[in-house]
């Protein structure tokens, strides 16, 4: 098995930096101006400055260094052009928190840095259709399906950063479940042991726990659309690395698993469930996609009555139940109805506790 020791500094590298850097970003963050103001959609009462984005970056370029000390080089120049995709989507996010981006400034900044993402190399190659076969991807496909893919995980997890500590708990919790999942495809031969998936889950889950402390309700700063779209695009990488190369099947991708690049979109549930929820709740309503609203899975659960550290807990439990019913075959190499069973029991949860408030965005 491959050690978790390279795995685990880079994750330490980015929370250490992460965390020590927050205050002090806080306080550029007021002098520039970048803080969330209280109002009819946000739930805080005093001015928040957004600056989790800020030491989030910082983190993440340091632990990057780690990698590249810790790697064997086969992919240095991988890393470091994602770091460049990462640097320009924090900075599409970091230009929306102080200045205000239309949605479709911010959709086209993502795209490109989605685009870099594919240049680097950090691009999916193949896509096994479910229940019908491989299909190896032209180049012009593999950037088309790499940019929505950077830009489906981005905005997924800025939707769900509503609630104090939500977002990077469960960022920290799906990339810790990921890099197990990657080094357990590593040591069957699945994908190459010098693949960088499980790096970018690591940083991923480095700069979410370093945030985390500063965020926990009631908050002292927020991450901000900088560093909600940076995270987003750290899982985007990783599921690319891991999903996007592989052709073999596994255990645990029984029935429409039948790829790694399928797995990703159990294990981020919440977010990827919360986003098409709101697409399909503003499609009926007859409302622009980007209309923000009070129709997310954490507002609906505060209005069943639960408090703002019930409803995040739940929605942390969530996703850690997502991360077992995947990681359980994986590891052992059975149960492989566990996954398409256990979503259909969440489904089933979901859509009794909100299906009478479906059209409730008040």
């Amino acid at each position: 098995m491959l050690s978790l020791v390279p795995f685990a500094v880079v994750a330490a590298a980015a929370a250490v930096v992460t965390f020590a850097l927050v205050p002090r970003t806080a306080r550029l963050a007021i002098r520039w101006g970048a803080a969330s103001e209280p109002g009819d959609r946000h739930i805080h009462e005093k001015p928040t400055p957004v600056a989790g984005g800020m030491a989030m970056i910082a983190g993440i370029l340091v632990a990057a260094v780690a990698a590249l000390l810790v790697g064997d080089g086969s992919s240095r120049w991988e890393i470091l052009g994602g770091v460049v995709a990462l640097v320009a989507i924090f900075g599409v996010g970091f230009a929306d928190d102080t200045r205000g981006l239309s949605p479709r400034a911010k959709v086209a900044g993502t795209a490109v840095a989605g685009a870099a993402f594919h240049v680097a190399g950090v691009s999916i190659e193949v896509f096994r259709v479910p229940f019908w076969d491989l299909v190896i991807l032209s180049s012009g496909w593999s950037l088309l399906i790499t940019v929505l893919w950077v830009v489906g995980l981005a905005n997924a997890v800025n939707l769900i950063d509503g609630l104090d500590g939500l977002a990077a708990g469960i960022v920290a919790i799906a990339s810790g479940a990921f890099v197990l999942y990657a080094l357990r495809l590593a040591d069957v031969g699945i994908i190459d042991e010098a693949n960088p998936g499980a790096l970018w889950a690591a940083m991923a889950l480095g700069a979410s726990v370093g945030f985390l402390p500063h965020n926990l309700h009631p908050a002292r700063v927020f991450m901000g659309d900088g560093g909600a779209l940076v995270l987003g695009a750290l899982m985007a990488a990783a599921t690319i690395s891991v999903g996007g190369r592989s052709t073999g099947e596994f255990s645990g991708q029984a029935f429409f698993f039948y790829a790694p690049l399928f797995i990703p979109l159990v294990i981020l549930g919440v977010p990827v469930f919360d986003t098409a929820f709101a697409i399909v709740r503003r499609i009926v309503g007859r409302r622009g996609l980007a209309v923000a609203d009070l129709g997310h899975l954490h507002h609906r659960l505060m209005r069943l009555g639960h408090g703002h550290w019930r409803a995040v807990i739940v929605l942390w439990l969530w996703t850690a139940v997502l991360s077992v019913f995947v990681l359980y075959p994986t590891y052992t190499g059975r149960g492989d109805g566990v996954v398409p069973a256990g979503i259909a029991a969440l489904a089933l949860i979901l859509y009794t506790l909100f299906h009478p408030r479906l059209g409730s965005d008040e």
